[in-house]
C-alpha cells in the first residue's frame, strides 16, 4: 500500500502510528508530528469511558487479525477487511467499528505475561504487579481527582459501573470505600432500567412515597428530635437519596427519553443499551464510567459465541464512537476498550475445549480513543501468528499513565490517601519494571 502523503511504501501489515520513542523513531499516517513534553501538554480529557471485556477478547478475531496464519490460529474467522483508514485492516466481523477507524488507536502490542483473570485484572487496571499494598484502579483514581472533592457536582457518583462489579480485585484499594463505583445492577435493556436504589422493578412510584409516608409515621424519636444534628443528618441522606429516586438523576438512566431510532442503531441489547447510558453519563459531566462486558472468556466452543458476540460489540462500540464525535463529546471523552490479556492464538481443537482460545497476557490488543488521543493509528504489531510482541510493546503503566496525562493528572504525583502512605500515581523508575513509555506518538 502507498502511505498517503509520505512517499513510503509499506505492506498492509506495517503499522501506521509505529513509534519506538527510543530507536528507531515514529511513523504517522496523516497524524501530524508527535506531541512534545509531558508538561508541555494541557489536560484535554474530562471523562473516560472504559468498555472491560471480561474475560480477555481475541485480538485474532478482533483488532489484530492473522489471516495468512493458517486454520489452527484463525479457525473459521480468517478474514479480515479494510476500514475507512488506507492500511488498517481489522476483522471482518467488525464492519461497523471499520467505518470509525479513524477516531481510533488500535495498540496492537499490549503485554504483561501474566495468564490468571485476577492478576492479570489488577495489573491492566492499577498499572502494577501485585503486592503488599492493595492499589486502586484507574476509575478509583480519577474519581479521586475528578470527584467530589475537586468540585464535581453531578447528579449521580463520579465513578460508575454498568451494571456489575468487577469483582475481581478490590477497585478503590486503600482509597477506600468513598472511591469504589457506584454499580448500577439492572439492564438496560428493560423497561424501565432497575438502577439499584434508584428504579426498584415491579414498584410504582406511588408506592415508593407512600413507604416515605409510612416511615415518617413510625419516626416519633426524630419528630421528636427534629433539630438534633445526628436527625438532621439522616434527614439531608433521605432528601439526596429520594433526589435520586425522583429527580433528575433519575432521568440520567432513563433511556425511553432516547429516539427509538438512536436505540437501535446501538443496539437492543444489554451492551448496545450500556453504550447509550455511558454517553448519556459522560454528557452529563461523569468522569469515569466502565461498561462491565462479560462473555469473553471463551476456553470452548469460542468461535460459536463470538458469531453472537462480535456484531453486538461492534454495533453498539461503533455507534458510542460516532455519537460522541456528533455530540462533540469524542474530544473530551476516551474511549478505552481492553482486557485483562487476549486469548491463544493457537486454537485447541481437542476435546473437552473443542475450538477454544486460553488465556494469553504475552501479547494482546487494546483500543484508545478520544479525549486527546489521535485517532486512525496502529502502535505496535505482533508477530506473523499474534504470538509475540514485533515492536513496540505497550505495558498497563504506560497506558494507563497517558490516559492520567490526558486527564491532567500526573503519573508521577502524590496519590492522597487515607492511611497517610506516601505513594506516586504510578510507579516509576525502577519500581515501574519494564515499560515501553508513554503513548505520545499519538497524544
Amino acid at each position: 500500500m502507498h502511505t498517503q502523503g509520505s512517499g513510503l511504501r509499506l505492506s498492509r501489515r506495517d503499522v501506521l502510528c509505529r513509534g519506538s520513542l527510543a530507536a528507531a523513531g515514529t511513523v504517522l499516517l496523516g497524524a501530524g508530528s508527535a506531541s512534545g513534553a509531558a508538561g508541555e501538554r494541557r489536560a484535554r480529557a474530562k471523562s473516560v469511558i472504559q468498555i472491560w471485556m471480561w474475560g480477555g477478547p481475541s485480538h485474532l478475531d478482533t483488532f489484530d487479525p492473522k489471516p495468512e496464519a493458517g486454520y489452527d490460529y484463525c479457525g473459521p474467522l480468517n478474514k479480515d477487511m479494510a476500514t475507512n483508514v488506507d492500511g488498517i485492516r481489522i476483522s471482518d466481523q467488525l464492519p461497523h467499528l471499520a467505518r470509525q477507524a479513524d477516531k481510533m488507536a488500535i495498540l496492537r502490542a499490549m503485554t504483561h505475561g501474566n495468564n490468571s483473570h485476577e492478576t492479570a485484572s489488577y495489573m491492566v487496571q492499577t498499572g502494577r504487579t501485585p503486592g503488599r499494598l492493595v492499589y486502586p484502579c484507574v476509575g478509583a483514581v480519577v474519581s479521586l481527582f475528578k470527584g467530589y472533592d475537586h468540585g464535581y457536582q453531578g447528579l449521580v457518583p463520579p465513578y460508575i459501573v454498568l451494571t456489575e462489579s468487577q469483582g475481581r480485585f478490590s477497585e478503590a484499594g486503600f482509597l477506600g470505600q468513598r472511591y469504589k463505583p457506584f454499580a448500577t445492577g439492572g439492564d438496560p435493556a428493560q423497561t424501565p432500567f432497575a438502577v439499584e436504589g434508584i428504579v426498584a422493578q415491579g414498584i410504582t412510584d406511588a408506592r415508593q412515597r407512600a413507604r416515605r409516608e409510612l416511615l415518617h409515621g413510625l419516626d416519633s424519636l426524630g419528630r421528636a428530635l427534629p433539630a438534633h444534628p445526628s436527625f438532621r443528618y439522616l434527614d439531608r441522606c433521605e432528601e439526596s437519596a429520594y433526589g435520586m429516586m425522583f429527580g433528575e438523576a433519575r432521568r440520567l438512566f432513563d433511556l425511553t427519553e432516547e429516539p427509538d431510532a438512536l436505540r437501535e442503531r446501538y443496539g437492543r441489547n444489554t451492551f448496545g443499551q450500556a453504550c447509550l447510558v455511558a454517553r448519556r453519563l459522560v454528557e452529563h459531566g461523569v468522569p469515569y464510567v466502565t461498561i462491565n462486558y462479560k462473555g469473553w472468556d471463551t476456553h470452548k466452543q469460542h468461535f460459536e459465541t463470538m458469531r453472537r458476540k462480535l456484531p453486538e460489540m461492534d454495533q453498539g462500540m461503533a455507534s458510542l464512537l460516532e455519537d460522541l464525535a456528533d455530540r462533540g463529546l469524542l474530544s473530551s471523552t476516551i474511549l478505552w476498550w481492553s482486557g485483562e490479556f487476549g486469548r491463544g492464538p493457537r486454537v485447541d481443537w481437542q476435546p473437552p475445549w473443542n475450538g477454544g482460545r486460553s488465556h494469553y497476557g504475552k501479547c494482546f490488543s487494546a483500543v484508545v480513543a478520544g479525549g486527546g488521543f489521535r485517532g486512525g493509528c496502529v502502535v505496535g504489531a505482533s508477530d506473523a501468528k499474534g504470538e509475540t510482541v514485533a515492536e513496540r510493546p505497550v505495558y498497563p503503566v504506560d497506558l494507563i499513565g497517558s490516559i492520567y496525562e490526558l486527564l491532567g493528572i500526573d503519573p508521577e504525583g502524590p496519590l492522597p490517601n487515607p492511611r497517610g502512605l506516601s505513594v506516586q500515581v504510578l510507579p516509576s523508575g525502577a519500581e515501574a519494571g519494564k515499560t515501553g513509555g508513554r503513548l505520545h506518538e499519538i497524544m
